[in-house]
């Protein structure tokens, strides 16, 4: 535990100290944002500033720093680290600089400041790859909430599968409905509330853990405590635990909030804070974890250490907290899925209509870009129930495809820093960590080159060398041009 009271107050003076400095270094200021310059009443709309922190922390949260937080506890006390300093120094750095050069370029998604600042072949790449990654996150949060759904409502075991298919249904049209409908019609009346349960529980737990002050393994103890996940603890946590530390997902989400921000200098605390907001919670469901499988929480709430994600949500926040706590459950793992998806194909709608100039002020032209974008996500979503297995051979992919887009993000920070001459330092340190991460992990990963842990190392730290003198050779050669 005295592990966890650590992390905890360096996550609120990393945003109190750091978030200041990087604030510092990008220098809001008051010009017009888009919300104001580019109103629209439908994308471009100007919220008040709690409603917009609110949303972007269940946009970039989901079910993210729960399961992942839950996942990535089986690798010990590693966790609190890579919260810690991947939330600080990496991922709110992350989402405050995609925020803000969203702002700075009248609300533009991420493929096209890539193009502007990575050139244009980065951009058409990212394009594509963007598209794919919200489908299936789109797809999966579909079905998985809808499986939960199918359970509970079911009278009987022989009706669950038209119960599910039921909910498939339902929570498809909502996602048609939250794609189309300007954003303060259905996501800036029920994210807020949304929110504010997901931080509840958080709070409740943090509160139980408090009390019962459990023996937890410490980082002190990294040595001596087993690796229940079994895999190779670098990179594999790094992939594990993304939405709680580094998440290239909240990238295609931070420019829906671009075009709600009143004033450039609350960037601080909405892009920033909430990542910070979100690597509390997971730092909260990984003490929780750890509690759950090395101090003997399994068998107080009646499961097992082989439990996975969404069972120890439930087991934990109803057996500690009681009916509340399983109302909170079902918010936690069924509404968060959900408001993640909504957004994902927002994002994908918004992403598509920016790259080919398409206005969507006519409702006309944002059916002509979502229905492509459903028809593609419908025979996914086939796919994914065909296929026993099809949840997770699309989830695979996904965690190493969102820390992939993480890297182009902070890549992208990176030269807008060095063209502004400002501390590039400050996202140059995290693109080459996760550049090295995203490689390592693919040439580790069994469903993807399975070179071995000792190839992939080698492979991770060639990368490395090859994009710090890739970096630096464009640097001389951008100083020389622009007379520096």
């Amino acid at each position: 535990m005295i592990s966890f009271i650590i992390s905890l107050i360096a996550l609120i003076l990393g945003y109190l100290l750091y978030g200041r400095f990087v604030e510092r270094v990008f220098a809001p200021d008051n010009r017009p944002t888009p919300a104001v310059a580019q109103t629209d009443g439908v994308d471009y709309i100007v919220l008040p500033s709690w409603k917009v922190f609110m949303i972007q922390f269940l946009n970039i949260a989901g079910t993210g720093p729960i399961f992942g937080a839950i996942m990535g506890a089986k690798f010990g006390p590693a966790a609190y680290l890579w919260i810690v300093f991947g939330c600080i120094f990496a991922g709110a750095v992350h989402d405050y600089f995609c925020g803000m050069l969203s702002m700075r370029h009248g609300g533009s998604s991420l493929p096209e400041l890539v193009g502007i600042y990575l050139g244009i072949p980065a951009k058409k790449i990212l394009l594509v790859f963007s598209i794919i990654v919200l489908l299936m996150v789109g797809t999966v949060f579909v079905y998985s909430p809808a499986l939960i759904l199918g359970g509970m409502t079911a009278p009987a075991a022989d009706a669950k599968t038209f119960h599910i298919m039921l909910w498939v249904g339902i929570i498809f049209i909502y996602y048609m409905l939250a794609t189309m409908l300007p954003i303060d019609k259905i996501i800036g009346k029920i994210y807020p509330i949304f929110a504010f349960s997901l931080l509840f529980m958080a709070v409740a737990l943090g509160g139980y853990l408090l009390v019962k002050w459990p023996s937890l393994p410490e980082v002190w103890d990294m040595a001596s405590t087993p690796n229940l996940d079994g895999s190779a603890l670098f990179p594999c946590l790094c992939i594990t635990i993304a939405c709680g530390a580094v998440s290239g997902f909240h990238a295609t989400q931070s420019p829906l909030m671009a075009r709600c921000v009143k004033s450039e200098k609350s960037g601080r605390a909405i892009f920033y804070g909430a990542m910070i907001t979100e690597g509390i919670v997971a730092l909260v469901w990984a003490s929780v974890s750890s509690y759950f499988f090395y101090d003997g929480g399994a068998a107080v709430v009646g499961s097992t250490t082989l439990a996975q994600a969404p069972e120890v949500v439930t087991a934990v926040s109803k057996g500690w907290l009681g009916i509340v706590g399983g109302i909170l459950a079902i918010l936690g793992v069924v509404a968060a899925p959900i408001t993640s998806g909504d957004t994902a194909f927002r994002s994908a709608r918004l992403i598509i209509a920016d790259f080919l100039k398409f206005s969507q002020r006519p409702i006309i032209n944002r059916l002509l870009v979502a229905a492509p974008l459903f028809a593609a996500a419908g025979f996914l979503l086939w796919f994914n129930i065909a296929d026993k297995d099809g949840f997770n051979i699309i989830w695979r992919y996904f965690g190493w495809s969102n820390q992939t887009l993480a890297v182009f993000t902070l890549w992208t920070a990176t030269v807008y820093l060095a063209r502004e001459h400002k501390p590039y330092i400050i996202t140059l340190i995290p693109a080459l960590f996760m550049t090295v991460v995203c490689t390592s992990f693919a040439c580790y990963s069994d469903t993807m080159l399975n070179l071995g842990l000792t190839t992939s190392y080698c492979v991770g730290t060639f990368v490395l060398i090859v994009t710090t003198l890739w970096f630096f050779r464009w640097l001389k050669k951008y100083n020389a041009q622009s007379g520096r």
